[in-house]
């Protein structure tokens, strides 16, 4: 019903940045709240941001005023450009994407690997 593809990881040094990219395959994009989630080694997933279809954005403490992100409703795809990047922003990314009829995120995508050196 619905596939998402991340890209855009890599290795970078601590102060960098990176931009991720996810495509949205699938109909109806604009039903769908669309996240950024990050996963490190030995710890929980945890939500790094989120935007609506209308734009409203969440983003987490964590990376407040670092990190944006973005969605294209033409062209089915959300960004997160990640600024002043930190080692402890080392994690697999993954891009989410919750119906706005549905209680958690539906979907997810296979991940993308950011590595912050210091």
């Amino acid at each position: 019903q619905v596939q998402l593809a991340e890209s855009g990881g890599g290795l970078v040094q601590s102060g960098d940045s990176l931009s991720l990219s996810c495509v949205f395959y699938g109909r109806t994009f604009s039903l769908y709240v669309m996240g950024w989630f990050r996963q490190a080694p030995g710890k929980e997933r945890e939500l790094v941001a989120a935007i609506t279809s209308g734009g409203s954005t969440y983003d987490a403490d964590s990376v407040k005023g670092r990190f944006t992100l973005s969605r294209d409703n033409l062209g089915n795809m959300v960004f997160l450009q990640m600024n002043s990047l930190k080692p402890e922003d080392t994690a697999i990314y993954y891009c989410a994407a919750k119906h706005i009829g549905a209680p958690e995120y539906d979907y997810w995508g296979q991940g993308t690997q950011v590595t912050v050196s210091p």
